[in-house]
């Protein structure tokens, strides 16, 4: 309103849309050798964008300015220049550009390379990068690019499956690469590379792809001269840290014996590693030194970290937050590391957990309620992947519900990380329907213990939620009242076809092979079969530019429901796979608010 300031008229919207606007930051990145120089994301403008910072004197600058929004950077590791993805509204499809730390023109960071999907970079010290590229033509290719004005790249490795870039030793010297030649998308293998293309060493444990094992890059030392790198495995069935080192052909297991996935990054000096362990939903810190015994505690408070970083004078900066209070950037020091100015975000309510026994184990399900007693209308908000988790961390979505009157349950279903492998990779071959029954005992345990309202249930989610969303409402369709599919697959023959090569690796991995080749698995696991069961009203939202998730299935999808006068809205935005633009994505919350409260009827019990 005119004559009003920021700040007042902040405070006069529900507190909801306060969530989604009040500012936020990243981790701060921060250059290897010039540590006071630092990287973040902020939504300060209203979009997401980079951000440098200069430490020592405070000064913040804003980096990029994109219609839809940047997320994708990198520092050089002397600081004196920032890398970032450039793609076209959120396609995915791009190139590397790069500006000067304290601003100018950004130019091609590699410019003979043509556009593409990215698939990891390493940046050198002697100005040199390691990148890794993904296109439908090639499959993967990874070049290494010459300091500027040294020359042109040269292509060190391609193949047809899935790869990527892990890291660059800090000598420059030894380059270790993900893989999964042997066609596991699920688990990939080891393979470190002389800046020439030639094999150091390979580390693979599926063995040719007959064990579901993966391991993962998490690190070489950072230390001249050091050939060690910090690896993940999963020889004992979860996610934990050893040290490889390629040269000397050694492997160094770590005594970090702690009970849910663990992972790692060296501390600055290579003198310790900084473990970051996620169980049931939360998270915590640990330090660990190279020949102790056990490792020490890093005291945060109960919740989530979503991101730390071991600093060259020993603290640990973290980014925190719970369901019920707002990310801050903490330090061990007991400072705030990086504040944004403005409005904070209105806290939530906390979250309850909830064990729920399952056809395949026992589930574990977040449960967030209103004020009151129930049976509440409810929202089973399903989370994307599959290969994630759902945690005790804020969301500005769940909360919006909540304040609507709504109980939110998100179901960490087989498929899920953080309850270790044999979870996760459970889901094979009955792809969506396994993770279906375990929504399904979560939802009738929410009934019958009196939370949720069975007349009001709502099945909800984003991309692979929104797969599950659709499948569920065609699949189940006398458990819901309502579905509400973001970005989701709803035809899963056509969007094998038309998504990105790194996908269809993934869902032939997932299925067991092509839709020509295991036809029944498609057609059993794909929304589009089921469409003419579904009876509840479903709301579709869909990004035109979406490689993850392409537009095409979606209107297949529509189409069907169309044809036979189903009630449903659709939404399309020109984005990609979701939006970094604020006030877009508070559109498309207030867009599936309506149509349940329209659809649900009960305004007033609601909270409308």
């Amino acid at each position: 309103m005119e004559g009003m300031s920021e700040s007042e008229n902040v405070s006069t919207m529900p507190e909801w849309e306060q969530r989604f606007r009040a500012p936020r930051v990243s981790l701060p990145d921060w250059a290897e050798d010039a540590p006071d120089r630092s990287l973040f994301v902020s939504n300060a403008t209203g979009t997401y964008e980079l951000y440098a910072w200069e430490r020592a004197g405070g000064q913040q600058r804003q980096v990029t300015d994109r219609p839809n929004g940047t997320t994708d950077g990198v520092l050089t590791p002397d600081g004196e220049a920032i890398w970032w993805f450039s793609d076209t509204d959120g396609d995915e499809f791009g190139v590397w550009m790069r500006q000067p730390f304290g601003g100018g023109e950004d130019e091609p960071a590699a410019p003979g390379l043509a556009p593409s999907y990215p698939a990891g970079l390493a940046i050198g010290r002697d100005g040199s990068a390691v990148i890794g590229r993904s296109t439908d033509e090639d499959g993967t290719t990874i070049h290494l690019v010459p300091a500027p004005g040294s020359g042109e790249a040269v292509e060190i490795y391609r193949h047809r499956e899935s790869a990527g870039v892990g890291d660059l030793s800090h000598d420059g010297t030894l380059i270790a690469l993900e893989h999964t030649e042997h066609g596991d998308a699920m688990h990939s293998a080891l393979r470190v590379v002389r800046p020439d293309g030639s094999t150091v060493a390979e580390l693979d444990d599926t063995e040719g792809g007959t064990k579901e094992l993966g391991l993962a890059v998490l690190g070489f030392a950072p230390v001249a001269g050091d050939p060690r790198l910090l690896v993940g495995h999963q020889r004992r069935g979860r996610w934990e840290p050893m040290i490889w080192d390629p040269v000397a052909g050694t492997e160094t297991a770590l005594p970090v014996d702690l009970p849910g996935d663990v992972g790692a990054e060296w501390y600055p000096d290579g003198s310790a590693l900084l473990i970051e362990h996620s169980f049931e939903a939360r998270s915590e810190l640990w330090r660990y030194e190279p020949g102790a015994a056990e490792p020490v505690r890093v005291e945060t408070p109960a919740g989530t970290v979503s991101g730390a970083t071991a600093r060259p004078d020993g603290t640990v900066e973290y980014l925190w937050s719970s369901a019920a209070q707002p990310p801050v950037v903490r330090s061990t020091s007991g400072a705030v590391v990086l504040d944004p100015p403005g409005a904070k975000a209105p806290a939530s309510v906390a979250v309850e957990d909830a064990w729920v026994e399952g056809p395949g184990g026992r589930i574990h399900a977040l449960v967030q309620k209103p004020a009151g007693d129930g049976p509440f209308p409810t929202v089973f908000e399903i989370h994307g992947g599959p290969t994630w988790h759902d945690s005790d961390a804020f969301a500005s979505g769940p909360a919006a519900w909540v304040d609507h009157g709504f109980a939110v349950v998100r179901v960490n279903y087989r498929g899920s990380t953080g309850y270790g492998r044999a979870w996760t990779d459970a889901l094979k071959h009955r792809v969506g329907l396994i993770e279906l029954e375990d929504i399904a005992a979560v939802r009738d345990w929410s009934v019958k213990s009196g939370l949720a309202d069975p007349q009001r249930l709502v099945l909800a989610g984003g991309s692979w939620g929104g797969y599950l969303t659709l499948l569920g409402l065609g699949t189940q369709p006398d458990a819901w009242a309502l579905g509400l599919a973001a970005v989701p697959v709803a035809d899963y023959v056509t969007a094998y076809h038309d998504e990105m090569e790194a996908l269809k690796a993934m869902d032939r991995t997932l299925l067991g092979g092509t839709p020509e080749e295991v036809p029944e698995r498609f057609e059993a696991s794909s929304p589009l079969t089921y469409v003419d069961a579904v009876r509840a009203p479903v709301y579709i939202s869909a990004g035109v530019n979406d490689p993850r998730c392409p537009i095409r299935q979606v209107e297949n999808y529509v189409d069907r429901l169309a044809a036979r006068g189903a009630v449903h809205e659709v939404y399309r935005y020109d984005a990609g796979h979701g939006s970094l633009v604020v006030e877009e994505r508070i559109k498309q919350v207030r867009l599936e608010l309506e149509f349940a409260l329209k659809h649900l009827g009960g305004g007033d019990v609601l909270g409308a």
